[in-house]
């Protein structure tokens, strides 16, 4: 389907970057070029009468078409049957908000389930593209709630990013390999 010969199965890249910086189109270009069926998880939660969200993921549902699996999962991504496929994971701050509100704003809890997902998840034999968004590099948070999100995501890229196989940074649609 492509040259894989740089993105081996089983393995794990980790795409990161700021908001609209061309993350997911990388991550879903990516996939197609490894697999001709590639899946696609997102982990947002959907809330009722928030029209801009709900057109934000209309707009990644139009980037894929009938060769993608999609599937929603909220928390648990390593329960979802995967291995031996490609995956993108869109987005490590959305799956993040999900586990932060779980545990009722608790950074500790929160970092250690997703730290759990992403170890289940490299064992599954699979190729995952990571998507997640680099929210340090923005505005200082205003509330303490906002401080210790942004902290979470942080040290939860931090992890990720060690565990990866490679690492890009995406910069108004570029990618910058910044571990391979």
């Amino acid at each position: 389907m492509g040259d894989n010969s740089c993105t081996p199965a089983n393995s794990l890249i980790f795409i990161t970057g700021g908001a609209r910086s061309g993350k997911s189109s990388y991550a879903q270009n990516e996939a197609l070029q490894l697999s001709g069926h590639p899946v696609y998880v997102a982990t947002a939660k959907v809330y009722p009468n928030d029209a801009e969200f709900e057109q934000r993921i209309q707009r990644h549902k139009d980037d894929r078409d009938e060769r993608w699996t999609s599937i929603e999962e909220q928390l648990y991504v390593s329960n979802l049957d995967l291995a031996n496929k490609v995956v993108v994971i869109d987005c490590v701050t959305l799956w993040l908000t999900n586990f932060f509100s779980l545990y009722k704003y608790d950074v500790a809890q929160s970092l250690r389930a997703i730290k759990e997902e992403i170890d289940k998840l490299k064992k599954t034999g699979a190729t995952f593209f990571i998507i997640s968004n680099e929210i340090g590099m923005g505005i200082h948070a205003e509330t303490e709630t906002g401080r210790k999100f942004t902290d979470l995501q942080g040290w939860t890229n931090q992890y990720i990013a060690q565990q990866a196989d490679k690492v890009v940074l995406m910069v108004s649609g570029i990618a910058v390999n910044i571990k391979n």
